[in-house]
C-alpha cells in the first residue's frame, strides 16, 4: 500500500551512559532531500543518519532532529599540572624556612591554587555513539512509517473513490456516445425530407454522412485507453514500492484523453460529464503530490 510523505517519528535510546532523541518531521519534495541538526561535535553522525534513513525513505523533504546527553562523571578528565603543583610546593616550604613560618601545608590549601587543575572532556568511541543513535533512529523511523503508511491508506481510499466515479462516467460516455450517432441520422433524414419535400432520400449518401460523423465522434479508443490508465494506476497504488512519480505520469495521460473524448464531444451530456471527468482526474493529481 501506498504511504504519503507527511510524516513524524519519535526514538529514545540510551546505552553506555549516553542518552540519545531523535525526531523525524517530513513534507512533501519531488526527491528525496534530508538535513539533520546534531551538537556540536557530533557531525560524524551527519552522513550516517542520511545514509540509514534514505534506506528506508524514498521521497520527502524530511528533517532530523538529534538529541544527545552524555553523563558528565564519564565523560570528565581532571589532569593535575604536576610542574604547577612542584612549583607552589617549593615555594612555599622557601617562604616557610625563610620566614621560619609555619606553612601548614596540605593537598586542600595547594588545591586552592589558580591553574592547577585542568577538565579536559574524556574522547567518546564514535562506534558507541552510533549505535545508540542508530537505535533510537531505528525506532523514530517504525513510528514515522506508521504514520505515513496510515495517511497512504487515507489517500489510496479518497484516489480510489474518485476512481470509482470516473468510471461511471466513462461507462455514461460509452453508451451515450452511439445515442449520439443514431440522433444524428434521424436529424439529417428529417432536413434531408423537409429539404427535398417528399422524394426519396438517398440512402447512401444518408449512410456515408452518418459514417463521416460516427467516425469523427468515436471516443471507444480513448475511453479503452483512459479504463487501462486507471487499471495501471490502481496496481501502482496497491503496490508496495515508491510509486509517486510514475503515479504523476498516469495521471497526465488519463487527463489527455479526458481532453481527447471532450475535444470529439457533439453532445451536451457527454460535454458535461467530460468536464466532470476532468475534475475528479484534477483531484486525484492534487493527492498523488502527497504520495511517496
Amino acid at each position: 500500500m501506498v504511504s504519503s510523505m507527511t510524516g513524524y517519528g519519535r526514538g529514545e535510546a540510551l546505552k553506555e551512559n549516553i542518552s540519545v532523541v531523535v525526531e523525524l518531521r517530513s513534507v512533501n519534495h519531488r526527491y528525496f532531500e534530508f538535513s539533520s541538526r546534531v551538537p556540536r561535535g557530533y557531525a560524524f553522525l551527519e552522513d550516517k543518519l542520511k545514509t540509514f534513513c534514505q534506506q528506508r525513505i524514498t521521497r520527502g523533504k524530511v528533517d532530523l532532529f538529534l538529541t544527545l546527553d552524555v553523563s558528565a562523571s564519564d565523560n570528565v578528565v581532571i589532569e593535575i599540572n604536576h610542574s604547577l603543583a612542584s612549583g607552589y610546593v617549593n615555594a612555599i616550604k622557601e617562604l616557610s624556612e625563610t620566614y621560619e613560618i609555619n606553612d601548614g601545608l596540605s593537598a586542600i590549601n595547594l588545591s586552592r591554587f589558580p591553574d592547577l587543575f585542568t577538565v579536559k572532556s574524556q574522547a567518546i568511541d564514535e562506534d558507541i555513539v552510533w549505535s545508540v543513535v542508530e537505535e533510537a533512529t531505528s525506532v523514530a523511523l517504525d513510528g514515522f512509517a506508521a504514520m505515513r503508511a496510515k495517511e497512504g491508506k487515507k489517500l489510496y481510499d479518497d484516489v480510489k473513490s474518485r476512481v470509482e466515479t470516473i468510471l461511471e462516467k466513462v461507462a455514461f460516455v460509452e453508451e451515450r456516445s452511439p445515442e449520439t450517432v443514431k440522433a444524428y441520422r434521424e436529424k439529417l433524414e428529417t432536413r434531408i425530407r423537409e429539404m427535398l419535400a417528399d422524394a426519396t432520400v438517398d440512402e447512401g449518401r444518408l449512410l456515408t454522412e452518418t459514417a463521416i460523423f460516427a467516425d469523427k465522434v468515436a471516443v471507444a479508443e480513448e475511453t479503452v485507453r483512459l479504463r487501462s490508465h486507471i487499471k495501471q494506476l490502481m496496481e501502482l497504488l496497491e503496490s508496495d514500492i515508491a510509486v509517486g512519480r510514475k503515479l504523476d505520469f498516469i495521471v497526465q495521460e488519463m487527463n489527455r484523453e479526458a481532453n481527447t473524448i471532450g475535444s470529439k464531444a457533439q453532445d451536451i451530456e457527454i460535454a458535461h460529464t467530460v468536464v466532470d471527468i476532468k475534475a475528479e482526474i484534477e483531484k486525484i493529481r492534487e493527492q498523488i503530490q502527497n504520495i511517496e
